[in-house]
């Protein structure tokens, strides 16, 4: 579709459903779309291609939180190809790089916490006796 999609439309072309996209909204990761005369939420073909780029960045691990912080910058990765988010090739604080640093570090922790729980039940599994 190339012209105002419905909400279900333009939900279904960026495989998703129309409550993600008032979710997204909400957050502040799409703009407020525009009404038509009866009310209705009309997206254009930018917002599935946003809302995509949006999926494909959770998918990754980054949290809605984490976009939202640089809600800004999506239309960066949304074009064709994508531009980086880097606002003068540098990894500045408005950038995603600081974004996903953060993420790469709560990750590491939880593998950490996870290795360790892990490495203690190995050591237990001889020992458990359930009453």
């Amino acid at each position: 579709m190339t012209g105002p999609m419905r909400i279900g439309d333009a939900a279904a072309a960026a495989g998703t459903t129309p409550r993600a996209l008032r979710f997204y909204e909400q957050r502040g990761l799409l703009p407020p779309p525009a009404r038509t005369a009866s009310g209705q939420r009309a997206y254009g073909p930018e917002t599935v291609t946003r809302v995509r780029v949006i999926r494909t960045l959770l998918a990754l691990g980054l949290t809605v939180e984490d976009l939202a912080s640089r809600a800004h910058r999506l239309d960066l990765l949304a074009e064709d190809p994508p531009r980086s988010c880097a606002s003068t090739g540098d990894f500045g604080p408005d950038t995603f790089a600081p974004v996903i640093e953060q993420r790469l570090a709560v990750l590491d922790a939880e593998i950490a916490r996870l290795t360790r729980l892990r490495e203690s039940l190995a050591r237990h599994a001889g020992t458990v006796v359930l009453p």
